[in-house]
């Protein structure tokens, strides 16, 4: 019998949990033992995206490169620590599945950009240990311009294509090894995806809204439905 998962909450309530009761699973050998010491298990995943700016290439990286105002203000409601000149500690917000439930805090630099690349890597958070997760996030965007054909939107147009190479490395609690390793795979590989799926729609709108409207440039209702 295969768990029954709950619709993928958005990250506007970050204490919204996706999960699933490990009451509803039937288990062979249910009572016994987990394993003693296992290996973390990994998850991992590459994604790719592109968000628009109405403007040229470098009115769009004046914006980027300073990231100090607008970086807060669009991952709110996610909680964000200055970390340095250009890190920061980012709490993603709580998720689970299998009655295992985990709440990702991950530090992040922002890289200035090197022959018109931008990269966002992972960094330690100072005074805090991760409950039996690492995070490696390494990511990088360049900007491409592009041309606009339409009398309804400005003339200039800006490509922000990101990539994305993200992994996972998480502890289980010993009763969850009680699970089959790849369920416990298939598991944790989709959840990862819902994650950063939920996080990059909302962290890209919020972000081309912050751009388009501190500048005064129109924002098109074709992009803001993207």
């Amino acid at each position: 019998m295969q768990p029954e998962f709950v619709e993928p909450q958005t990250v506007d309530d970050p204490e919204k949990i996706l999960n699933t009761d490990l009451s509803s699973i039937e288990l062979d050998n249910i009572a016994a033992e987990a394993p003693s010491s296992v290996e973390p298990m990994r998850f991992s995943s590459h994604f790719v995206d592109c968000m628009e700016m109405y403007a040229a290439p470098e009115t769009v990286a004046k914006y980027l490169d300073d990231h100090q105002g607008w970086f807060s203000r669009c991952a709110h409601p996610m909680k964000v620590e200055p970390l340095g000149q250009n890190g920061y500690a980012l709490v993603i917000g709580r998720f689970g599945a299998f009655g295992y439930q985990v709440e990702p805090k991950v530090g992040l630099d922002l890289l200035p950009p090197e022959e018109g690349i931008y990269r966002i890597l992972t960094i330690p958070v100072p005074n805090y240990v991760a409950p039996g997760y690492e995070v490696d996030f390494n990511a990088k965007m360049q900007l491409v311009e592009a041309s606009v054909n339409s009398s309804d939107v400005p003339s200039a147009m800006t490509r922000v294509e990101w990539e994305l190479d993200l992994a996972v490395d998480l502890q289980f609690p010993k009763f969850i090894y009680k699970l089959s390793k790849s369920l416990l795979q298939s598991t944790g590989d989709n959840l990862l995806c819902q994650i950063v799926g939920q996080v990059s729609r909302r962290l890209t709108h919020k972000v081309q809204q912050d751009f388009h409207t501190s500048l005064g440039i129109p924002f098109p209702p074709k992009a803001k439905k993207r």
